[in-house]
């Protein structure tokens, strides 16, 4: 099967290439079968004031190519170069393989699922920023 499939709850939003879609009553699923199609659940959005830290900052940038409000290629570049910045600082197998990941989905043109593969960092980054102050 091709493309991507989306899961959504009563209710949900979505943000399909710049159009918030909003579901029904009921559960249902969207196949999305154009490539390069700008996707980005409204519920999993990171709002700018919420952008604070290493990884939520290259999220966002994944969030605005998927938004659309970043052009692609200078998108991507950003990405690359955040994901590049946080192998400095996640050293443990799990993480490096989430960002081995993200990279190759970045490369790919993918910024949908490298954004799911940033965001698996976020509690990750949020026990190291509680280590450190205490």
């Amino acid at each position: 099967m091709s493309g991507l499939v989306i899961k959504l709850a009563p209710n949900e939003r979505v943000l399909i290439n710049g159009a918030v879609i909003e579901n029904g009553d009921r559960r249902s699923k969207i196949a999305i079968k154009t490539p390069n199609t700008h996707v980005l659940r409204l519920k999993d959005a990171i709002h700018p004031e919420n952008v604070n830290t290493p990884v939520s900052r290259v999220c966002y940038v994944a969030q605005l190519i998927l938004s659309g409000d970043a052009e692609p290629e200078q998108g991507k570049y950003q990405l690359l170069r955040g994901i590049e910045q946080l192998t400095q600082v996640f050293e443990d197998r799990d993480s490096r393989n989430l960002l081995n990941d993200a990279t190759h989905f970045v490369v790919e043109g993918n910024a949908y699922q490298a954004l799911r593969r940033l965001r698996d960092l976020l509690p990750r980054e949020a026990r190291l920023m509680a280590a450190r102050v205490q």
